[in-house]
C-alpha cells in the first residue's frame, strides 16, 4: 500500500504553463503508465475538442467540448488555451464496505484553461483525470462576472470513436425510466442511449462511457449524430433550461473505462476514485448482510400491499418472516405495505403515503421487539408514488421513527412513469421531474443526508442512475436501476443473457438490488424463469450488493434446503474481487473473498447455449488447504424445461495450484464456496 501523498509533495508534482497567447499547437499528458494520452487541439475557429489514445492507437477521434444556454450566446468557438497544468496524485483508501477494502486512487490530472477571444471573455477549465484504464474528464467554471447565473440547454460534449464496433446500451427518456433490456449493435447504429454504454470496437478494445459524481445537474444520455460520434444529452427538467447554476459550477465527471477486455472493464476502480470521499462520517454501524422479505407473493400477485383479505404485512406474515430469518442467519427482514396509503390507486399518486403510521394489522412495536430478540432487524419500505415533494416533507420524521424500531436500512421507492415525479415548491406550484433531472439529483443527496442522522442506510428503488456516489454518500448502500427479478414474476421474462450483460453495464453503475435467490423458479401462475437452480445461486456472487435478498419465500426454500445452504453460508461484503473471464452478455466468471476471512466464493452465469468454463485456482492462499462447496448445472439441465431444477451439489479438495473447470447448462449458472480447511 502506498502513503497518501502530503498536500505539499502534490504541489511539488505541479507543472505550470504560464498564459499564453492564442495557439493553435495541441496539448497532451498521458496516464502514469503512459498506456493512455489525451491530447486537446484548438481548431481554425477556435473550436475545442479533445481526442483519447490507448497504446499508440486512437480511440476517441477528436470530439468537440462546449455548452448551449437559454439565455446567452453558446461556448463553441473562439477559444484559445492560456495555460495548463500537469500533477500526478496516488493515494490509497479504504472502504466501509464494498467489493474491495482497498482501492488505489493513482491518477494524472490534467489541467488545460480556455477562454473565449469574445467580448464576454468567459473562461473555464477542462479537467481530465487520466488513469492506467481510462479517463475521466469534466467543465470548470470559476465564478465571473457574465455567468453570474447560468442556465444550460445542453452541453456540446461529444464522444467520436475512433472505430466502429458492438454497443450494449439500452434507451433513455422512455417511460418505463431505467428498466429495459441491453441492446446489441454496431455502435454506428445508436440511436439515443442512457449510460452506462459498454462497447467492444472493431480492434476488440473494449470502452464504457458513463459519467461519475452526478450531483446537483443534470444525468448525461447519449445520442448518436453522425457515424460513430456520440453527442452528450442531458435529462431535462421541469422548465426551460436542463440545468441552473450560479456563481463557480463544475458538470459531473464524463468517464471513459478502457480494457483489453470485459473483465478488465469490471475491474477498473475509475468510477469510485473519481467522487470525493465521504462526506458523512462513520460507517461502522452498517452492517452488510442478508434479508428476507414480504415481498415475492405481492410481486407474484397472491398477496397485496393494500389492506384487505389479500394483504401480505400482517403480524402474522411477519413474525413467520422473522422465524424464518432467525433460524437460517439471516439478519433482515423486508416488509412492504406495512404503512397507511397503500390502498386504491398508488402508482403515480403517493400522496397518502405516512412513514410513521402502520396499518392496523401492522404492530410494529410488538414486530420490532420480536426481532430484536431473535437478532433480527426489520427493513422499512417508504414508496412515494412519485409524490417526492411530500416524501420529502416527513423524511426526518420517518427516519427518525425507522430507527426508533432498531431499523438499520430503509427501502424506498418511485412507482411512477418518467418524467411524472412531482415536485411541489414553497409557493404550492407543482412541477413534474424526471428521475435524472437536476432537483433529483438534489432529492437523492437530501435522502442520504437526513437519513445518516438517524443512522439509517437506504436502498433505492425506481433510482437516479448510480455515479460512484456510494463513496460520498456511504449509506446510500444499494439501487435497482434496472429490471431485476421481479420481471421474472410477470410476462416478458428476463432472458438468460440478461445477467451477464447486467455485469458489464448496469454494474459499472455501483450495487445493484436484483433480489436473486428464486430456488422456485416459478413467477405468477407458476409461469417458468429462464433459469437453473444452480444460476439463481450463482448470482450472489456476481451480481453485487452489501443488502442481498433471499427474494422466495419460506416455504419454498423448505423445499430446496439442499441448494439453499449456499444462500445461507455466502457473504454480501468482500476483501477482494476478480473476474476470471467473462465476455459482454454471453457469460462471466467472478471470484470474491469474504471480508475479514479467509473463504472464497465463486458465481459463473451464462446465457441460453451451453458452455463450459476452465480456471486457474490461483486467487486462493498458496500452501493452504481449502474444500471447494460446488452448487452447478447437472448434465441435462436446461432453462427450457423441467430440468432447470437439476443440481449437482459436491465437495473436492483444492489448492492454488489446482484449475477447475465446470458445466454451464443453457440458462445456468454455477456457484462454489472455497472453505479453509483450518
Amino acid at each position: 500500500m502506498r502513503p497518501i501523498a502530503s498536500l505539499a509533495a502534490l504541489a511539488a508534482l505541479v507543472t505550470a504553463v504560464p498564459a499564453a497567447a492564442q495557439t493553435a499547437q495541441p496539448v497532451r499528458a498521458t496516464s502514469p503508465d503512459g498506456s493512455i494520452a489525451v491530447e486537446l487541439t484548438i481548431d481554425g475557429d477556435g473550436r475545442a475538442a479533445y481526442a483519447v489514445s490507448r497504446k499508440g492507437k486512437p480511440v476517441i477521434a477528436p470530439s468537440k467540448l462546449g455548452f448551449l444556454f437559454t439565455d446567452m450566446a453558446k461556448i463553441d468557438r473562439r477559444l484559445t488555451v492560456t495555460g495548463q497544468e500537469v500533477s500526478d496524485f496516488d493515494q490509497t483508501w479504504q472502504q466501509p464496505w464494498g467489493e474491495w477494502s482497498s482501492i488505489r486512487n493513482h491518477y494524472r490530472e490534467f489541467k488545460v484553461h480556455l477562454k473565449e477571444t469574445t467580448a464576454l471573455a468567459r473562461v473555464f477549465t477542462v479537467t481530465f483525470r487520466i488513469y492506467n484504464d481510462g479517463v475521466g474528464f469534466r467543465y470548470e467554471f470559476p465564478a465571473q462576472p457574465n455567468m453570474a447565473k447560468t442556465n444550460i440547454a445542453e452541453e456540446l460534449t461529444e464522444f467520436t470513436f475512433a472505430q466502429d464496433g458492438t454497443a450494449w446500451w439500452k434507451p433513455a427518456f422512455l417511460w418505463n425510466r431505467e428498466e429495459y433490456l441491453y441492446n446489441k449493435t454496431a455502435l454506428s447504429a445508436l440511436s439515443t442511449a442512457a449510460t452506462p454504454v459498454t462497447m467492444k470496437l472493431a480492434d476488440g478494445t473494449h470502452v464504457t462511457l458513463h459519467e461519475a459524481a452526478l450531483v446537483d445537474y443534470s444525468g448525461m444520455a447519449v445520442t448518436r449524430t453522425d457515424g460513430t460520434t456520440l453527442r452528450a444529452n442531458l435529462t431535462p427538467g421541469s422548465g426551460g433550461p436542463k440545468v441552473q447554476k450560479t456563481g463557480a459550477w463544475t458538470t459531473p465527471w464524463r468517464t471513459l473505462i478502457i480494457a483489453d477486455d470485459a473483465p478488465g472493464i469490471y475491474m477498473s476502480h475509475l468510477m469510485l476514485n473519481l467522487n470525493e470521499p465521504n462526506k458523512l462520517g462513520d460507517m461502522s454501524w452498517f452492517k452488510p448482510g442478508k434479508f428476507a422479505g414480504v415481498w415475492w407473493n405481492m410481486i407474484k400477485g397472491e398477496w397485496s400491499w393494500a389492506r384487505g383479505p389479500k394483504h401480505g404485512a400482517t403480524n402474522a406474515n411477519v413474525k413467520r418472516y422473522i422465524d424464518f430469518a432467525a433460524a437460517n442467519g439471516i439478519p433482515n427482514v423486508l416488509v412492504e405495505g406495512w404503512n397507511v396509503g397503500w390502498d386504491g390507486d398508488w402508482f403515480g399518486n403517493g400522496w397518502d403515503m405516512d412513514f410513521t403510521k402502520p396499518t392496523e394489522d401492522f404492530d410494529i412495536a410488538m414486530l420490532s421487539a420480536y426481532a430484536k430478540k431473535k437478532g433480527v432487524r426489520l427493513v422499512g419500505h417508504h414508496e412515494t408514488g412519485g409524490a417526492v415533494t411530500h416524501y420529502e416533507n416527513q423524511l426526518d420524521r420517518s427516519f427518525a421513527f425507522a430507527a426508533k424500531h432498531g431499523m438499520m436500512v430503509v427501502k424506498t421507492g418511485y412507482v411512477t412513469d418518467a418524467a411524472q415525479l412531482e415536485r411541489v415548491d414553497a409557493d404550492g406550484t407543482k412541477y413534474r421531474e424526471w428521475l435524472d433531472g437536476q432537483w433529483m439529483s438534489n432529492h437523492f443527496v437530501r435522502v442520504a443526508e437526513s437519513a445518516y442522522k438517524h443512522r439509517i442506510a437506504f436502498d433505492s428503488h425506481e433510482p437516479i442512475k448510480g455515479t460512484g456516489l456510494h463513496r460520498t454518500y456511504p449509506n446510500w448502500v444499494a439501487r435497482e436501476g434496472m429490471r431485476g427479478m421481479e420481471y421474472n414474476a410477470w410476462g416478458g421474462k428476463n432472458p438468460p443473457e440478461h445477467e451477464a450483460n447486467i455485469v458489464f453495464t448496469r454494474m459499472l453503475e455501483g450495487p445493484m438490488d436484483f433480489t436473486p435467490g428464486v430456488l422456485s423458479l416459478e413467477g405468477e401462475k407458476g409461469s417458468a424463469i429462464l433459469s437453473t437452480k444452480a444460476k439463481q445461486l450463482a448470482l450472489y456472487v456476481v451480481i453485487y450488493s452489501p443488502v442481498q435478498m433471499a427474494a422466495d419465500t419460506p416455504e419454498n426454500y423448505a423445499k430446496h434446503m439442499d441448494a439453499f445452504k449456499f444462500i445461507r453460508d455466502v457473504p454480501a461484503d468482500w476483501d477482494e474481487t476478480r473476474v476470471l473471464g467473462g465476455e459482454v452478455g454471453d457469460y462471466v466468471t467472478i471470484v470474491r473473498k469474504e471480508r475479514g476471512g479467509p473463504d472464497w466464493y465463486l458465481g459463473a452465469v451464462g446465457d441460453e447455449e451451453a458452455r463450459h468454463i476452465a480456471f486457474a485456482l490461483d486467487f486462493l492462499a498458496p500452501g493452504k488447504r481449502y474444500v471447494a462447496e460446488i452448487y452447478r448445472d447437472a448434465p441435462d439441465a436446461d432453462y427450457r424445461t423441467d430440468k432447470r431444477f437439476g443440481i449437482v451439489i459436491e465437495q473436492r479438495p483444492v489448492t492454488s495450484k489446482d484449475t477447475m473447470d465446470l458445466h454451464l447448462a443453457p440458462g445456468g449458472g454455477a456457484a462454489v464456496r472455497f472453505r479453509l480447511v483450518k
